[in-house]
């Protein structure tokens, strides 16, 4: 009904047409027949098949992916093989093709896919538009990355297999994915907690990556710091205290400013 039409009218109409689409479905039993749809229904009815398709591209496309970098960090790129991909997921070999055409349209993807989700993590943990401190936010996202690695540990062997020289993959990493995180988010950051005396002075791509190797030691490293100590790295208590060493180890200077700042 338009807006403009009093609440009774309203009323009276919703009653003519219950009663009219009553009598009708009851006529469309009596003679076995489906009863009339309006065209929003029938539209509905046809989106609902197409939206369950879509879900399901989307988690056979998340199956075929977390499987490939499992594939990929075990075996390295060469040695890599679709037909076991295909194994991993029980999925037929020509439906792994269907969605990734290549070998290397697939390693790629699972790159994309990879930090597309670490983004999504930061985002969620240091949002943009928060009024973090840089050293908070640096912080912030390398605790995530730590949390990140030792929830996908193949993903730091899937990132090692491609660290050689004259590599074209690792060159697209550098230029699409790693580079442009660089630039345009962390580097900023550090460079921000350096003048503001809350990091150590340096080159801040080093920082960079002295934090990386800090925060996925406990995945790369998990098999020998259990046979040498008997500490699973997996424990969400080990990963507590693990990130409180690096917390006093790098961070310690965000504490003393936060407490000169409060003195102020």
């Amino acid at each position: 009904m338009a807006p403009h039409q009093t609440l009774s009218r309203t009323l009276r109409f919703r009653a003519h047409i219950t009663m009219a689409s009553e009598g009708m479905n009851k006529e469309a039993a009596d003679s076995h027949l489906p009863a009339p749809t309006s065209p929003s229904t029938r539209s509905a009815a046809r989106g609902k098949p197409r939206r369950r398709e879509q879900q399901r591209a989307i988690e056979t496309r998340t199956l075929i992916l977390n499987a490939a970098l499992s594939e990929f960090a075990q075996r390295g790129f060469e040695a890599a093989s679709i037909r076991r991909i295909a194994e991993r997921t029980r999925l037929q070999h020509p439906l792994i093709t269907y969605h990734f055409r290549t070998k290397l349209i697939l390693w790629r993807a699972v790159a994309e896919h990879a930090f597309a989700e670490i983004r999504t993590a930061w985002d969620r943990q240091a949002p943009p538009d928060s009024d973090l401190l840089p050293i908070d936010r640096v912080r912030e996202e390398y605790r995530t990355f730590l949390r990140f690695t030792l929830q996908y540990p193949d993903f730091h062997h899937f990132m090692l297999r491609e660290s050689h020289p004259n590599n074209p993959r690792l060159a697209w990493l550098a230029k699409t994915i790693l580079r442009p995180i660089l630039d345009n988010r962390l580097l900023p950051q550090i460079r921000a907690a350096q003048e503001a005396g809350e990091l150590p002075g340096g080159n801040p791509i080093l920082i960079h990556y002295m934090l990386i190797g800090m925060t996925s030691v406990l995945c790369s490293l998990r098999d020998e710091i259990y046979t040498i100590g008997r500490i699973s790295t997996t424990d969400p208590r080990i990963e507590h205290e693990y990130w409180g060493l690096i917390d006093e180890t790098v961070f310690a200077r965000r504490k003393s400013a936060k407490r000169a700042r409060k003195r102020l």
